[in-house]
């Protein structure tokens, strides 16, 4: 079983290296606020990483393959991030868009910001589906196995996205603020950019 966990570790660690939203905003998030608020980021994101493969495993992915489905929640996750990224812009300059999401992030309202910007693109059920399904039937994935293989895929976006926050948090000590700027208008921009991406990725004809 052990064996099973490290392979889903690998795994897991392999898929993080397609830097995305997420990393993006716990590296800043740790740029800006320091490591422990970060931290309740990553903890936010392995959770619902956990819920969607939870949600994948036991067949929910194949709703969301319906094309219809798929196009409101693709719609749903794309506004979500382009909001938070033109609000992370706009907080350069001391604007805030989002009710509720203050200029000075706590540990509280950081975890209540990653769980709505990874819950906000479900399609990740249907890529976990994918992940599970290959592995299922690649290396013959009895039920606990499968269970142990999951882990090993959420501790995998633990250890990465930790790594990121401390790398955040010492580049804080090293970075001008008015560089420190420039780096927040630049992930904003990065985020919003992921967002139009999601809703006009064209799906690949089966």
């Amino acid at each position: 079983m052990l064996k099973k966990y490290f392979s889903g570790l690998k795994f897991g660690l392999l898929l993080q290296i397609a830097v995305g939203p997420m990393c993006l905003m716990v590296f800043n998030t740790a740029k800006n606020v320091g490591f422990l608020v970060a931290l309740s980021l990553v903890l936010a994101i392995a959770l619902v990483d956990a819920f969607y493969i939870t949600l994948a495993s036991v067949g929910v992915s194949k709703l969301l393959e319906k094309e219809s489905v798929k196009k409101v929640f693709k719609i749903i996750g794309s506004i979500v991030l382009i909001i938070f990224g033109i609000n992370i812009i706009l907080n350069v300059f001391g604007i805030n868009i989002i009710p509720g999401l203050n200029l000075n992030p706590t540990s509280t309202n950081i975890f209540i910001q990653g769980l709505v910007l990874t819950l906000s693109n479900p399609i990740t059920i249907v890529f976990w589906g994918s992940v599970l399904t290959t592995k299922i039937i690649d290396d013959k994935l009895q039920k606990k196995e499968l269970v142990v293989f999951s882990m090993g895929l959420v501790s995998a976006t633990l250890l990465f996205l930790t790594l990121v926050a401390i790398l955040g948090t010492i580049l804080s000590n090293f970075i001008p603020e008015n560089i420190s700027n420039i780096l927040n208008i630049i992930v904003g921009i990065l985020i919003i950019f992921f967002g139009i991406k999601m809703v006009l990725k064209k799906e690949k004809k089966k």
